[in-house]
Order: structure tokens, then C-alpha cells, then sequence
């Protein structure tokens, strides 16, 4: 029984629990109980600092990043929670590499840890480009508790969803 793409692919058990809490009005205050408070990152320059650190502390030999920026026309549901993108141009007779990491607005208000595993997320995209067991191995060394993190903002995406927060 899917109750919703966003946790799908999760054991029916689990979706059993998740449908629990949202017939008991629970969703909301469960997660608020686990994540009292928002994190301040609330502008691009912010948000750049936050992704800087985070890439100089595990990935300090990865390319620069050219941009870091929240996206206020990013489809959270479509276009999964953030996107990173690399585009190879010619100046000046060198190619260079731009890389970008953009990750929706709706982030703007959230947990610090919900924003941080997006984070670590797109990150990773600049060693593994697919979500295969190296991914994911990555983002668990960047961020021990990835899945329970990951599982947890889907959490809150539903939650904004029932509120009535767009985040298609």
C-alpha cells in the first residue's frame, strides 16, 4: 500500500506507520519533536558558506563549485530535492567546468539536518554521478545517519504537502 511516490519504494510496514501518524494528525508533531528547531541559512550567500564547509571538510579535492543557490522554480517533487549540474565551456581557449548545486526554497525553513543531508546529496554528485552503492557510501561518510535523514525529510515534504506548502 503506497500512500505516497515520495516514500513508495519504503517496506509496507513503514508506510503502515507513516499513514498512522497522518490519520492521527501526528505527522507534523513527530517531526517537530525530532527536529525542534530551523536552521538559519535563509539567503544564497548563507547557503554557499554552509555547502563550502561542508565540501572542504569531506571533499577537499573535488572541483570548485561555480554556484550554490537556493531555487525558488525547482519542482521539489519532479526534480527530486536539489539538483547539481556541470557544464563544460570554452573561454579564453581552456575548457572550463562550471558546477552548480541548486536546492529548492521550500528548504529555506527546515531542520538544519534535513538541509545538511541535501546538501551532502548533491555533493556527492560531484565524485559519483549515479545513485549506485559508492553514492551512497560517500553520503554515509559525509553524514552517518544518510538514510534516517533522507527518509525524514521525505517526512517533511509530505508534511508541507498536507499543509498545503506547493512543492510540486
Amino acid at each position: 500500500m503506497a500512500i505516497h511516490p515520495l516514500i513508495g519504494h519504503y517496506p509496507a510496514e513503514l508506510q503502515a506507520q507513516v499513514q498512522q501518524l497522518i490519520d492521527s494528525h501526528q505527522l507534523g508533531h513527530h517531526l517537530r519533536q525530532r527536529y525542534p528547531t530551523e536552521h538559519g541559512i535563509n539567503n544564497d550567500s548563507l547557503l554557499r558558506d554552509y555547502v563550502q564547509q561542508l565540501k572542504d571538510q569531506y571533499l577537499k579535492k573535488s572541483p570548485p563549485l561555480s554556484k550554490v543557490v537556493f531555487d525558488r522554480r525547482m519542482h521539489v517533487v519532479d526534480n527530486a530535492l536539489g539538483m547539481h549540474s556541470s557544464v563544460s565551456r570554452v573561454q579564453g581557449g581552456k575548457l572550463k567546468n562550471k558546477r552548480e548545486i541548486r536546492i529548492s526554497t521550500l528548504f529555506k525553513q527546515c531542520p538544519e539536518p534535513l538541509l545538511q543531508m541535501i546538501c551532502v546529496h548533491e555533493l556527492a554528485h560531484l565524485r559519483e554521478q549515479d545513485h549506485n552503492k559508492a553514492f551512497y557510501r560517500l553520503c554515509q561518510h559525509m553524514l552517518p545517519d544518510y538514510h534516517q535523514l533522507e527518509f525524514d525529510t521525505r517526512l517533511y515534504l509530505l508534511q508541507q504537502e498536507m499543509a498545503g506548502k506547493a512543492i510540486r
